[in-house]
């Protein structure tokens, strides 16, 4: 490390202003930072995990949905790119939502997105259950995978055993995990590459399939207009959680520099190769009518026919290392999300859980809670026939309502001529300039539009019952009511840096 960048970690983190010391290993250097981000998007988990439902949804146009998504997860980037030239601190979406809008509004995008990240983390672990006994028959542990519940058990199982690595490795050291995790996305951005060029070679169609309703949404309501609605749902679990990269930055050598540029390499890298994986796999497909296409490993298929057979074991091998350091990294998000919480005292025993291990200068405490939940979670969905879309439709509307109250009063500001800080542009930092505005209102707009979309009751994403139907208003609503339940009686009359965790300089 330079003498400047050696001074920059030191005195130019963004910490100051919130008041907060230092506590956490400042390690984490670039790549690494980078890694972050594109491990959370993780391109092969998202992408693999549900292709199935955008493609048995609203067949292959459905692919339409990934530039749309796109566009409106890069305005939301943008603005947080912005925020982390600004703030790149630990918790960040919780941090940014509480200086530029409120107390209480900080600690409900919080709540929002660590009960977010949580839920997140039990959605990717089921990913495995579409690869391991793809890999060996051995993984099917419970049952043999015909019964009416074999694969959600056995998911759940297999999601278990992860969740337990996942929480050993954090609770370990930040080194280790930034190394296994930038090991694991080096792998998995060769193989992402390496699987789109080996699908482009073995095209069976040309692009025109992508301009054709190809049948779907006849005879339903809101035609092929409604199923792809529902079908962007695909698209929309894979762009998100780039914001890792900044709440990172208090682990991470001259954040402010390094953590927009993360950010924005992350949601790039990620709809480029994704993209090029979905659109080559569907020209590629030998028979699109297959009905394995549109259900759970639809994708996994698809490679596993197209590529020779000791190669397509491999790719599912690299499959399950995206997996790995997605998981990884969720997990990651969450506990640094938990320790900003709790040194603001603004979670239930937040001493214990912004307690930073002296030798292992990790929060432990959190790692481990977090881990437990997240099993938890798992296994009261154990029967549940719709488990891996209603956990994941869930996740990403709290992540989407955490994110509009980022971009909502960041957009206020802007209004009001207190956005952005003079010293983004003086200091070389990011700044979106007089872009600013037009791209902070189409993130508002997006995450509001995208919000509702997701969270509208239908069978096709939800089930059956009508608890599930209604799922994203039952039990989103059951989570934040139960979170501002606490608030109110309890969390607004202590919340407050805590003294071991407050700068000498705070007044």
């Amino acid at each position: 490390m330079t003498a400047q960048a050696e001074h920059e970690s030191a005195t130019d983190t963004g910490m100051e202003e919130l008041g907060y010391r230092q506590s956490l290993d400042r390690s984490i250097g670039k790549f690494a930072s980078f890694a972050a981000g594109v491990s959370y998007i993780s391109i092969l988990t998202g992408t693999f995990q549900l292709f199935y439902f955008g493609f048995g949804t609203a067949g292959p146009a459905y692919l339409w949905s990934w530039p749309l998504v796109f566009v409106g997860q890069l305005a939301v980037a943008l603005c947080f790119m912005e925020l982390a030239a600004k703030y790149p601190v630990a918790g960040s979406v919780y941090n940014w939502s509480k200086l530029l809008g409120s107390r209480v509004v900080g600690w409900t995008s919080g709540w929002l997105m660590l009960t977010a990240s949580i839920v997140t983390l039990s959605a990717v672990v089921l990913a495995l259950q579409s690869n391991l006994p793809r890999l060996w028959s051995g993984f099917q542990i419970i049952g043999d995978g015909t019964g009416a519940n074999d694969a959600a058990a056995n998911a759940v199982l297999l999601g278990t055993i992860w969740i337990i690595f996942t929480t050993a490795v954090n609770a370990w050291s930040v080194k280790l995990m930034s190394m296994i995790n930038s090991a694991g996305v080096f792998i998995e951005l060769i193989a992402a590459v390496l699987i789109a060029i080996i699908l482009a070679f073995n095209i069976e169609r040309g692009p025109h399939v992508f301009f054709s309703s190809n049948g779907y949404g006849a005879g339903e309501s809101g035609g092929y207009l409604g199923a792809f609605l529902i079908a962007s749902l695909a698209s929309g679990y894979v762009m998100y959680g780039f914001d890792t990269a900044s709440s990172l930055g208090e682990e991470t050598v001259e954040p402010r520099r390094t953590a927009p540029k993360a950010i924005l390499r992350a949601i790039l890298a990620s709809f480029v190769i994704g993209g090029a994986i979905l659109v080559f796999a569907i020209m590629a497909a030998p028979n699109l009518k297959d009905p394995q296409l549109s259900s759970a490993g639809g994708l996994q298929s698809i490679v596993q026919d197209v590529m020779w057979g000791p190669v397509g074991t491999i790719f599912l091998i690299c499959i399950m290392v995206a997996v790995t350091v997605c998981s990884l990294a969720v997990h990651t998000a969450a506990i640094r999300l938990t320790f900003a919480m709790a040194r603001d005292n603004a979670l239930p025993f937040g001493e214990k859980l912004a307690r930073v291990h002296p030798k292992h200068q990790t929060p432990i405490v959190p790692a481990v809670i977090i881990g437990l939940l997240a099993v938890a979670i798992l296994v009261v969905n154990i029967g549940q026939s719709q488990i891996f879309t209603v956990l994941t439709s869930i996740a990403i509307i709290m992540i989407y309502l955490a994110y509009l109250m980022v971009t909502g009063p960041l957009l206020k500001k802007r209004l009001q001529g207190q956005w952005p800080p003079a010293d983004l542009k003086a200091g070389g930092y990011f700044t979106m300039g007089r872009w600013g505005l037009p791209v902070n209102i189409l993130a508002v707009v997006w995450g509001a539009g995208m919000a509702i979309n997701l969270a509208w009751p239908r069978t096709a994403v939800y089930g059956d019952p009508w608890y599930n139907t209604w799922g994203a208003f039952v039990y989103i609503g059951l989570i934040l009511g139960l979170g501002l339940l606490w608030y109110a009686v309890k969390g607004r009359n202590h919340i407050g840096t805590l003294a071991s965790h407050a700068s000498e300089t705070k007044d």
